[in-house]
């Protein structure tokens, strides 16, 4: 956020101000036809407590594609209602792919500072061993017997 304090009543585009005859006028429909896209599904605004319809921006612009999408495109409504769902479904889904990969992102994250964690911790006197590149020479190292008192 930009540092001021969210408002409990600040407005967003899901935001339900708009009774169905300002909605009507700012989609360009009759309230009528915004009560029929209602009862079929292609647009569910909010209710109130007395059942009085709320539209929301988001809403009054579902309306216009809808209008659109019927005068100008020449489809059904129930093409318009599947078109619907399945832009939803896929805002869903590209919503669901955008958090897996923050979590496998995170995961690796994780991941390589453990990694980094494990190498930080080993020994540094201990060396790899190269065998010897001219014959088949063997070095076994004994470590002097511990003297008493040491």
């Amino acid at each position: 956020m930009d540092g001021r304090r969210r408002s409990h009543y600040q407005l967003t585009d899901d935001t339900p101000v708009y009774v169905i005859s300002v909605a009507a006028q700012l989609s360009g429909l009759h309230p009528q036809t915004l009560r029929q896209y209602d009862r079929l599904g292609l647009v569910s605004p909010d209710r109130t407590a007395g059942r009085g319809r709320r539209y929301s921006a988001r809403d009054i612009e579902l309306l216009r594609t809808v209008q659109a999408l019927s005068q100008d495109e020449g489809i059904n409504l129930a093409g318009i209602k599947r078109i619907i769902e399945l832009e939803n479904q896929v805002a869903a889904l590209q919503q669901r792919v955008a958090e897996l990969s923050a979590a496998v992102d995170g995961a690796a994250a994780v991941l390589q500072q453990r990694e980094a964690q494990v190498h930080a911790s080993y020994r540094r006197d201990l060396v790899k061993y190269q065998p010897p590149v001219a014959g088949n020479a063997l070095v076994v190292w004994r470590p002097a017997p511990k003297r008493q008192g040491d």
